[in-house]
This record gives C-alpha cells, sequence and structure tokens, in this order.
C-alpha cells in the first residue's frame, strides 16, 4: 500500500467520525466510529503499519505529544481559574470519586495494574490515554494497552447522555427562576473573557514586546514551544536519579511558567496553525494501537471495561452532589461539570451550547444560560482533561508492575 493511499484511508476514517458525530450531535462520539472502522480495516485489508505508512510514526507522534502539552500549559490562566473555584473544587471531587470507586472495584473484581492503567484515561483524554497505553505496552501488559484506548473511546457513551439530560435539567431550572424574577447567579457570575481580535492573535508575547510583529512568525511560535518541551525533557532527566517524573507532566507545568513570564502566548499552536494536524497525529496513534485488538481480547475486555466506566460515574455523582450540595451548587450542575472529564473540549462546549439552543431562542435567557453554565463547564473539563488528567498520567505509569 502506497503512503499517499494509506494517508487518503485513515483520513476517510476520521472525517466519516465526525461527519457521524455532527448528524448525531455527539449522541455517537466520533472516537468510536473510527474505532470501529479501523477496527474492521485491521480484521479485513488494512495493514498492521497503515499509520506509520501514512506518516504518522511513533517518534513523530511523541514530537506532537511535546508540543500539544506544553500548548495546554498556555491555556491556564490563574486570575480566570481564581473566578470559578467552586468549579474547581467541584471537578476535582468528581476526580477523586473516580479514583476511589475504580480503585476498590479493581481490587474487589479485578487486579491493581488494571486500576493504575484505568484511571488516567477516565479523567482525561487523548494524551493521558496514549501515556498509559505506551507504558502498558512497555511493561509487557498488551492487553491493558488496547484497554486504555477503549476506555477514551467507550467513555464518551456514558458522558455525552448524562451530560445533555443534566445541562437540559439545570436549565429549565434556571429559566424557570430567572422568567419570575428570581434568578441569581450561583455558579459562573462572571462574563466569559473576550476573545481577541486577529491582531491580538499575532502579537509578540511579553518577553519579546520591543520585536516587531511581523517576526512572530509560525516558525518562532513552534521554535519556542519546542524550546520549552526540550527543557522539560532535560528536566525530566536531571530528576531521574532522585524522582521519576514524565517529561510530559513538566511540559504542561513549564508551559504555565512559559506564558505567565510573557515567553509563550496563549494557545500558541493554533496560532501557528498546527494544532489541527497535531490532533490529527495523536488520533491517528490512538488508532494505531488497536491494530494488537483480537476479537477475543476484545470480548475479554468488553465487561471490565462495562464495571469500571460504570463505577466511574457512580463515584463521581456521589462525591460531586454532596460536595455541590456543601457548595450551594445544585445537584444537575456540579454532576456536568464533574462529567466534562470524560470527554473535555470541544465536547464540553458543543453540548452546552445545543442544550442551551434546545431550551430557548430569546437572547436574553440564551446569555443567562451560557453566563451560568458554558464557563464553569469549559474550565471543568480544563481542569480534568487537561491538566490532573496528564499529571496523573505522568504519576500512575510509573507505577505498572511489569508481565513477568
Amino acid at each position: 500500500m502506497s503512503q499517499m493511499f494509506a494517508l487518503l484511508l485513515v483520513m476517510v476514517i476520521l472525517y466519516l467520525g465526525d461527519l457521524v458525530s455532527v448528524r448525531t450531535k455527539a449522541w455517537i462520539p466520533s472516537v468510536f466510529v473510527c474505532a470501529v472502522l479501523f477496527l474492521f480495516g485491521y480484521w479485513t485489508f488494512f495493514p498492521q503499519d497503515i499509520v506509520s505508512r501514512a506518516g504518522i510514526t511513533p517518534v513523530v507522534a511523541v514530537m506532537l505529544m511535546y508540543l500539544l502539552i506544553t500548548n495546554m500549559g498556555t491555556l491556564l490562566s490563574v486570575p480566570e481559574l481564581i473566578r470559578q473555584w467552586k468549579t474547581i473544587i467541584i471537578s476535582l471531587a468528581g476526580i477523586a470519586g473516580i479514583m476511589v470507586t475504580v480503585f476498590v472495584v479493581c481490587m474487589l473484581m479485578f487486579d491493581r495494574n488494571t486500576a493504575i492503567v484505568t484511571i488516567p484515561p477516565l479523567v482525561g483524554g487523548i494524551v493521558s490515554a496514549i501515556i498509559m497505553s505506551k507504558g502498558a505496552a512497555s511493561a509487557g501488559l498488551v492487553d491493558l494497552s488496547v484497554f486504555a484506548i477503549l476506555i477514551y473511546v467507550m467513555q464518551g457513551f456514558a458522558g455525552y447522555p448524562l451530560t445533555a439530560i443534566m445541562l437540559q435539567r439545570e436549565g429549565k431550572r434556571v429559566l424557570q427562576k430567572y422568567r419570575s424574577g428570581e434568578w441569581q447567579e450561583t455558579v459562573a457570575g462572571t462574563p466569559l473573557p473576550d476573545k481577541t481580535s486577529g491582531a491580538a492573535d499575532n502579537a509578540m508575547p511579553r518577553l519579546f514586546g520591543r520585536m516587531p510583529a511581523h517576526y512572530n512568525t509560525s516558525y518562532f511560535k513552534f521554535m519556542r514551544l519546542a524550546f520549552v518541551g526540550w527543557l522539560a525533557y532535560l528536566v525530566s532527566g536531571w530528576l531521574a536519579p532522585v524522582v521519576a517524573v514524565s517529561p510530559f507532566v513538566l511540559c504542561l507545568l513549564f508551559g504555565v511558567i512559559a506564558a505567565s513570564l510573557g515567553f509563550l502566548e496563549r494557545q500558541p499552536l493554533q496560532k501557528a496553525n498546527g494544532f489541527g494536524f497535531a490532533v490529527m497525529g495523536l488520533m491517528l496513534f490512538i488508532f494505531d494501537t488497536l491494530n494488537r485488538a483480537t476479537p477475543e481480547m476484545l470480548l475479554r475486555l468488553l465487561l471490565p471495561m462495562l464495571v469500571l466506566i460504570a463505577a466511574a460515574v457512580v463515584g463521581m455523582f456521589i462525591v460531586s452532589w454532596i460536595v455541590g450540595k456543601m457548595l450551594g451548587v445544585s445537584m444537575e450542575m456540579a454532576f456536568a461539570i464533574a462529567l466534562t472529564s470524560m470527554y473535555g473540549f470541544p465536547a464540553d462546549y458543543i453540548i452546552t451550547n445545543e442544550a442551551i439552543t434546545a431550551l430557548t431562542k430569546d437572547e436574553k435567557e440564551r446569555e443567562v444560560l451560557t453566563q451560568h453554565m458554558l464557563a464553569p463547564m469549559l474550565v471543568g473539563g480544563f481542569i480534568s482533561v487537561t491538566m490532573v488528567s496528564v499529571v496523573l498520567a505522568g504519576i500512575m505509569v510509573g507505577y505498572i508492575i511489569p508481565a513477568v
């Protein structure tokens, strides 16, 4: 199979996943459609190395992970997070609920390695799934390497509909109070940040303020991202004799520091027009892992997958409801915030907007609902998927016990 035909085939699969997701308003996740099509391909006529043939080799995928995680760090704005302190506490509480219930269930029904490999993908997204899948593969645990990807692929089936139901109920409650003149903001309370203009998008970060903006080319953005990623790699190596810290965790931390110091702007990868390609590469790398999945393996993993996803949902519901009640946040909103750990951005944005659109056409009411629900949902997804899951994966991957 030629490189370009391999690339064409995998691009067709990614597009079909998006198409089904859009047509079903995200009720059928694109990653599920893509996973099914890749499995069908691997079990029929795909070469096992179709992703590498298309040009996304493991070394390319690792490079993209360095860039993407560093880029994630630049999203952190401390003032915005301070305004959303209730959301952060609820999100962290939901993660704690997932960790406790999944660990207990694994100790009773499965084993310790299953718990370690399962938890980060359940509270995160593509990056944590890749980290745990690679860690399990390196430890000789082929089933668990595939299992990490399956958890990432399937958890949306629980997260999407439950979130939509919770936001619909919360929106109806808010509208009823608003229409009767009783509404008082309890979760967000602050408008979303204004979008920056096109001119500001290309402005130099603070440390390079004396340089003309036209020198801030895409290559300059990539160069600074690569420099921060390289520093994370170096520091991880220096710390190795003392404590094992994943370079990806340090990429996230160094991205936050670099943005705070003015070395990186916010979302430099998007502004360098590289974000879409980077996500595409990582998605293909995720599905490349499925080339080791056989029908027999999937049957073996089906029960643990369903049990652990259900345990995670129950755990986050109980803890988020208790913490939300203590903070004066409704059960529906607290549970919706916790559920963002199962998908993150952009699904949290899409589901919230679809719920608002379904509830009202009045612009003022839409504004009230947007201000109340969108900011907490975005911050909740950012805390769990972007930050905590990467840190958890970087720490927990070191505790996988290799196969004998």
